[in-house]
């Protein structure tokens, strides 16, 4: 069954003292976006996750603070009270070697969304961002280093990577639905490999920028000069700095054009790990022994962002060169790992 157009109708503007929710607020993204919403000039924002609040990673000055689990619909009904704005950031996630050892805490996150949408919907809300990944395209299409740039529509036929991607999917489809059938305004971004500053640095679900730099610096700190890579380094990725991811999930979801559209948001830079690991040994100035452990996690053999549609859609791309994002969260772990190291406490 075909389903009809919906009429868009124009939405009032965000005033500064409506009330922006931001579910994974404690996490690298939402905390940044927080942190983001407040120097444009928004004075009622609202953070909630899980964590205690002194485990969040930015905390944001002036910004209601939540520490509640939205995986139960009790706490997102709570969470989206008076709300004008919903950006859902909150999913249980990491790197690749968090996502591909706990699959089903990552599916486990679909309640999430399930009852944000909902409790967003009753609530009024006027737009509602669900932050998607890269994981959720075809795994087939993936399979050589040398791939070719993901478009939107490679999601289908659907063969996501298992557990995340799939939960990021079924996500997708529930916001989908919510703007056809109810009206909702929602709008879907697929997230290609964020890094930058206050993001997790070390514990096991840090992507590889972090991996690689804190590897970095502790081989100069120990004066081995040695470095264990997972897989072969052949593998390719993008990798999204986190201002541009910010400026993207913005510009997005005030967008009416991308209502229920899914959209990339990432660079189109592609890098095996073997060069991003060179150009964070420029960085820092060394040059280190490489080991490959072909056991570890490693994900797919390659994928990058293809930029039509959100060239098309908003002129403009993520732009920021990996090498300048690169140099300030190398310099960003240096200091979070000496501080630790002097017994300061640290977020990692």
């Amino acid at each position: 069954m075909e389903i009809k157009k919906r009429l868009v109708e124009k939405s009032p503007a965000t005033a500064n003292d409506d009330l922006i929710v931001i579910t994974g607020g404690g996490g690298f993204i939402g905390g940044n976006l927080a942190l983001y919403f407040q120097k444009k000039g928004f004075t009622r924002i609202r953070c909630v996750d899980k964590k205690p609040v002194y485990e969040w990673y930015l905390k944001v000055p002036g910004v209601e603070n939540l520490c509640l689990d939205v995986s139960q619909e009790d706490n997102c009904h709570r969470v989206c009270e008076n709300a004008v704005e919903v950006y859902n950031l909150a999913c249980d996630m990491g790197g690749m070697g968090f996502i591909e050892r706990f699959r089903v805490e990552c599916l486990r996150s679909v309640l999430i969304n399930t009852h944000m949408i909902e409790a967003a919907y009753q609530a009024g809300v006027r737009r509602y961002f669900y932050s998607s990944s890269a994981c959720a395209y075809n795994t087939d299409l993936q399979k050589d280093p040398k791939v070719r740039a993901l478009k939107e529509s490679d999601a289908y036929p659907a063969m996501a990577e298992r557990g995340y991607g799939w939960e990021k999917l079924i996500s997708e489809n529930f916001c989908q639905e919510y703007w056809h059938e109810r009206g909702m305004k929602t709008f879907i971004a697929r997230f290609h490999n964020v890094y930058g500053p206050h993001g997790t640095w070390d514990g096991g679900r840090e992507k590889a920028p972090a991996a690689l730099s804190r590897k970095v610096i502790q081989a100069i700190d120990s004066g081995k000069k040695d470095i264990m890579i997972w897989g072969d380094g052949s593998q390719t990725r993008s990798f999204m700095y986190i201002d541009d991811c910010l400026k993207g999930i913005d510009t997005i979801t005030h967008c009416d054009d991308l209502i229920a559209t899914p959209i990339n948001l990432g660079s189109s830079e592609l890098v095996t790990v073997n060069e991003l690991l060179s150009k964070i040994e420029k960085i820092a100035g060394v040059k280190l022994k490489r080991h490959y452990d072909l056991s570890a996690p490693k994900g797919v053999a390659g994928r990058n962002s293809d930029n039509t549609f959100i060239k098309k859609a908003l002129r403009w791309e993520p732009n920021t060169p990996l090498d300048k994002g690169l140099a300030v969260t190398y310099q960003w772990i240096r200091e979070q790992y000496l501080a630790r190291k002097e017994g300061k406490r640290v977020v990692e």
